[in-house]
């Protein structure tokens, strides 16, 4: 149960979707009801599949390239805190890869969901670096029940968040979505430095 109760709250702060909510209302201001729902449950499916082939088919890239866990736990740290500053700094959107360009080009699509919601706003680098590494130490059969599980109620929580996001943006405001980005921020800073530490004391230890 740790182990799901760790990797939910990680992949959460690292996701952030309360962060994506005024980008999805931005994005989705000429939709109905219904179509916003339609890419809420969309979104959620792509982040679930994206993060579920990280989860159990990265660890074969990271072979194919030569990569080692303590190599990919530091470049994952350094992502992540990196994500952390941005939320705290107020440049999360910036550092996703949606600028001005990018947005005016979403808004003539159809469909949202995947791309850029699902990733790279959501389902980014650090959260795939996370789960990777995470695999390489969580693999009893146990543990991949949790994990997998943990990621599924991560998809449901977007679903949820994204659903309500009009809703959300108009009761929390811009200030309250600001407030708990930096609280959320704060704490991924605190999950890629101590991912940094965990691989640096596994390098000096030779394990």
């Amino acid at each position: 149960m740790e182990v799901f109760i760790f990797l939910l709250a990680a992949l959460f702060s690292v996701l952030n979707p309360i962060g994506t909510v005024p980008i999805f209302v931005g994005l989705t201001q000429d939709y109905t009801k219904v179509e916003r729902s339609r890419v809420s449950l969309w979104t959620a499916i792509n982040v679930f599949i994206i993060l579920i082939i990280s989860f159990f088919i990265g660890q074969y890239v990271l072979k194919f390239f030569g990569i080692t866990i303590p190599a990919l736990r530091i470049a994952g740290g350094i992502i992540i805190a990196s994500s952390g500053f941005s939320l705290l700094n107020g440049r999360f959107n910036k550092n996703k890869g949606i600028n001005k360009k990018v947005e005016e080009e979403i808004q003539s699509r159809n469909d949202i969901a995947l791309t850029p919601l699902a990733m790279p706003m959501l389902a980014g680098p650090g959260s795939i670096s996370l789960l990777i590494a995470y695999y390489q130490e969580h693999n009893t059969t146990l543990d991949i029940i949790y994990s997998c599980m943990a990621i599924l109620v991560v998809a449901f929580l977007i679903f949820i968040i994204l659903r309500s996001a009009h809703y959300l943006a108009r009761i929390l405001g811009t200030s309250g979505i600001v407030a708990i980005s930096r609280i959320i921020g704060f704490l991924t800073i605190a999950i890629g430095i101590q991912y940094i530490i965990s691989s640096i004391l596994s390098i000096i230890r030779g394990t």
